[in-house]
């Protein structure tokens, strides 16, 4: 019996056998596979859905400076007056930047008060209680020769708050004398006096309100300087009249060289000045909210030069409207 030759492999030469070919059915032979190349499943990212867009907040806008412009004195006793006022108008509006500027005699002035707003927007109130060269020019030229963006607003008077706080300093004073009697009393008005005809409308303006406030009083202008009547000769026009129980209101923001020198020649009662009465602080804040909320105008009642001066001299609506006098030449000053 023959043996079956070896095959070529058994005899250690090369193997020449077909490779072997997979059967259905048949375990698959693993094919060993790196393990780097096994990639990790995919991670869901969510989507975020976009912020909404929002509209820009809008930055605050500051409200204006509000200069205070007073006359200025050499009276000690007019700084710390307007200094009172000013805290009341704070108090009445919490935050404001409320500032003084003194057209002379006193400090700060104007220009230094204005050169420290440092590209600020104001609102200059002059402390001033009628129409006059301060207004009209004074104050007008600081704000052009400043180059400052600012709006003038009105004097304090004529203005019925101004009437209430006159009538306040005349009872606080002793008004009404009840041995006089209506028939025999009556008021000189007190005031500085200016050679401009517009200031001596104010006052006449202002001394028919007071005559309304107190029932039909009559009430005469006076001044201390460039016009007439002087406070003697308003008293010596009131006795011709049968009126010889006569008091003095006192038309000044603070005391000062005028206001003592009007007060000095009352017969009886003597007001004291308008001070840091309350009624004076809310026309402050008036004046400045209705020129701080005026167009700018390209010509001014008040301004000389300069294109920021602006605002009517009187309010023409609302609640403290007044209407503006007819302007008549101021009498000429008596020696």
């Amino acid at each position: 019996m023959t043996s079956p030759s070896p095959s070529p492999a058994a005899a250690g030469g090369p193997s020449t056998a077909p490779a072997a070919t997979a059967q259905c059915g048949a375990d698959p032979v693993p094919v060993p596979v790196s393990a780097t190349a096994i990639a990790p499943a995919p991670v869901p990212v969510p989507v975020v859905a976009p912020a909404p867009v929002s509209a820009p907040v809008p930055v605050p806008v500051a409200d204006p400076v509000l200069v205070a412009v007073a006359h200025g004195s050499r009276d000690p006793r007019a700084l710390r007056t307007v200094s009172r006022l000013l805290d009341r108008v704070r108090e009445l509006r919490p935050g404001a930047d409320v500032r003084l500027g003194h057209i002379e005699l006193d400090t700060p002035l104007l220009p230094h008060t204005l050169a420290g707003l440092r590209g600020r927007e104001a609102v200059l109130v002059p402390l001033l209680l009628g129409r006059g060269f301060h207004v009209g020019h004074d104050i007008p030229a600081a704000v052009a020769a400043a180059g400052v963006r600012a709006r003038l607003a009105p004097p304090l008077g004529p203005h019925p708050l101004l009437v209430e706080a006159l009538h306040d300093r005349l009872v606080e004073a002793g008004w009404p004398d009840p041995r006089a009697g209506a028939r025999g009393a009556g008021v000189v008005l007190a005031a500085a006096g200016s050679r401009d005809p517009a200031s001596a409308a104010d006052a006449r303006r202002t001394a028919a309100l007071l005559t309304e406030r107190l029932g039909g009083v009559p009430v005469v202008p006076a001044y201390a300087s460039a016009c007439s009547p002087t406070v003697p000769e308003a008293l010596r026009a009131l006795a011709a009249r049968g009126r010889h129980r006569v008091a003095l209101a006192s038309y000044f923001t603070a005391p000062g060289r005028f206001a003592t020198a009007s007060r000095s020649a009352a017969p009886w009662v003597a007001a004291a000045p308008l001070g840091d009465h309350p009624a004076l602080a809310r026309l402050v804040l008036h004046r400045y909210d209705a020129a701080r909320d005026a167009p700018y105008a390209t010509s001014a009642p008040y301004a000389t030069s300069g294109p920021y001066a602006t605002s009517a001299p009187y309010a023409t609506s609302g609640p403290y409207a007044t209407v503006a006098p007819t302007a008549a030449p101021c009498p000429p000053a008596t020696a």
